[in-house]
C-alpha cells in the first residue's frame, strides 16, 4: 500500500477532537494533519473483528502517511489524537473483550 498523496498546507485552520475516555474534552488540532491521518487510519483499519492492536495502527498508519508531515514519532500522537476522536463519535469500535485492546472500523 502507497502512502497517502496528500498535499499540505499551512493554513491554520482547526478542529475539535473529541476524547472517547473523557466525555466532555474537546481540543483544537490542525485540521488537515486530521483529516490526513484519518483517511489512513480508515484505510488500514478492518471492518470487522479481529481489529488492529495500538502498536498494529501504529506501524500501519506509518506505511500509509509521508514521513515528512509526520517526522519521528510524531504519527503515533496523530493516531492516538484520531482513534480516540473516532471512537467518541462512534465511527471505530474498540473490541470489549480483546486484549490487548483492538479497534476495527464500523461495517
Amino acid at each position: 500500500m502507497s502512502p497517502l498523496a496528500l498535499q499540505y498546507s499551512t493554513d491554520g485552520e482547526k478542529i475539535e477532537v473529541r476524547n472517547v475516555n473523557e466525555p466532555n474534552y474537546r481540543a483544537m488540532v490542525d485540521a488537515q494533519k486530521y483529516e490526513i491521518m484519518k483517511a489512513a487510519l480508515l484505510r488500514v483499519l478492518p471492518n470487522k473483528e479481529p481489529g488492529l492492536t495500538q502498536a498494529e495502527m501504529f506501524n500501519a498508519a506509518r506505511a500509509a502517511v509521508s514521513s515528512g508531515l509526520f517526522p519521528g514519532t510524531t504519527h503515533m500522537w496523530w493516531v492516538k489524537c484520531v482513534q480516540l476522536d473516532l471512537e467518541a463519535r462512534g465511527e471505530l469500535i474498540r473490541e470489549p473483550a480483546a486484549k490487548p485492546p483492538r479497534w476495527h472500523r464500523l461495517k
